[in-house]
Parts: structure tokens; C-alpha cells; sequence
């Protein structure tokens, strides 16, 4: 069945709510890429690439999805400078001067097409797939920086021997447990800012630890074989927790 064009009033509607989010978020997420750049989370292509993704998410899906943003960016931020010395004699620290454009891409990537799909067809799932996406970030990026500071003995996930902390794929119990409270943190404020009902906390979490022990198989393989670098790793990692959460919802409803 054909669906009804929309009347007068409600593309009327539609391009009011659309210039009333253009408006307020142009200046919020100018506000949120400018403090990000002071505080040197991203450097200026990931403030720029980073302005123009927060604006899309706020246009597409509502201030409730940029509330997702600033929480998973807080999270990671943190993890980040946590025990930074520790990585700094490890070689694995971040630079200095915060994390890249193409970083940002391979991170947001995913879940911006998303929230551009959920405000097209209107349809949850992507939502919830987006909501994923993001919590996948934040398990990943917590995980990886906790568990360089808190375990000296992490294993590589496809063999199980001992590896330095900070090696490509791998793993520990710390840093897999902080992992997992983060996902929890983003589906929670998925929940507080009515972005998902309750009964998703479960999907959302699920398929972002999913993501994040591919992000481990995927860095323990390919990524040390050079096949694949870091920001590739990443975007896939963050579409297969996509792609989990709509299996996931289609199954369980």
C-alpha cells in the first residue's frame, strides 16, 4: 500500500521542527566541538569532523541522542587519562593533542547513519541499533584504557597467552568488567533521556560487548597483520554491534 503524502501542515510541522533543531543544535554542538577541542579530546579535524556528526544526531534523532554523545565522549575522555603516564611508557597513549578526524568517523560513523535512517523512515530499530553503536564505543575505548592501567598479565584473545598490556587484541577481567559497566552507563542514559524504553537495556548492552570482543578478535588478526588498521577495526566493530542489536530485536522482539 502507497503511503499518504504528507499535508501542508504537517511538512509545515516537520520543517519547523527541523529549523527550531538546526538552530539550537548549531549552537550546541558549536559549544560541545569548541570545550572538546579546549580540553584537548579531539584536535581540530576532530573538532570540525566532530561538530558536523553532533549536529546530525541532534538534527536527525533529537537532544536526546547528542546527550548519548556527550556521555559516551565523557567516558572515553576519561578512560583516556586515566593512568596517562603508565601508557605514555607504554607507547600506547593517546596523542596529546586528541583524537583525529578520521578517529571520530570510524567511531561516530555508524551510528550517525543511523540516527539519518531513524529520522527517515521513523523506525525504532535504528535507533536502538544507533544506541548500540555508541554504547560499543565507550565499552571498547574503556575497556582497552582501564585495562592497560589495572592488569599487567592481559591475554591475547585467540590464544590465551600472556601479552604486554596495550598489544592488539588483547584482553583482561578489569578491563572487560569496565567495558561492560560502560555499555550499561550508555543504555541507562538511553533510558533517562527517553531515547529507548527499559526492556532494551538488555539488547543494547549485549550487542555493544559483542562489538567490542570483535574489536579484540579483529585487532588480535588482522590489525597485527596490518590488513587492517586501528580506525577500520573500530568502524567495523561499531557496525557489527549494530548489526547484533537488530538481530537481536528482530528474535526477541
Amino acid at each position: 500500500m502507497l503511503e499518504m503524502p504528507l499535508d501542508q501542515n504537517q511538512w509545515g510541522t516537520l520543517q519547523e521542527l527541523v529549523c527550531d533543531r538546526l538552530v539550537v543544535g548549531g549552537v550546541v554542538t558549536l559549544l560541545f566541538a569548541g570545550l572538546a577541542r579546549g580540553i584537548r579530546g579531539v584536535n581540530l579535524s576532530g573538532a570540525l569532523v566532530g561538530f558536523v556528526i553532533s549536529l546530525i544526531l541532534y538534527v536527525s534523532a533529537g537532544p536526546g541522542a547528542f546527550a548519548l554523545l556527550v556521555c559516551v565522549f565523557v567516558l572515553t575522555s576519561f578512560a583516556t587519562r586515566l593512568g596517562y603516564r603508565k601508557k605514555q611508557k607504554l607507547g600506547t597513549a593517546e596523542k596529546r593533542e586528541g583524537r583525529t578526524g578520521s578517529q571520530v568517523v570510524a567511531n561516530l560513523g555508524v551510528a550517525t547513519v543511523l540516527a539519518l535512517l531513524f529520522a527517515i523512515q521513523k523506525n525504532s530499530i535504528y535507533m536502538l541499533a544507533a544506541v548500540a553503536a555508541l554504547a560499543e564505543v565507550a565499552a571498547d575505548t574503556v575497556s582497552s584504557e582501564y585495562g592497560q592501567t589495572s592488569s599487567h598479565n592481559p591475554l591475547l584473545i585467540t590464544t590465551w597467552k600472556t601479552v604486554p598490556p596495550g598489544t592488539d587484541g588483547a584482553i583482561s577481567a578489569s578491563g572487560t568488567v569496565a567495558g561492560l559497566v560502560a555499555a550499561l552507563i550508555v543504555s541507562l542514559v538511553a533510558i533517562a533521556v527517553k531515547v529507548l524504553p527499559v526492556r532494551c537495556i538488555i539488547i543494547t548492552s549485549s550487542a555493544a560487548l559483542s562489538g567490542m570482543f570483535c574489536d579484540s578478535l579483529l585487532g588480535a588478526s588482522l590489525e597485527r597483520r596490518r590488513v587492517l588498521n586501528n580506525n577500520a577495526v573500530n568502524f567495523v566493530s561499531t557496525l557489527i554491534a549494530a548489526m547484533v542489536a537488530i538481530l537481536m530485536a528482530s528474535v526477541y522482539g
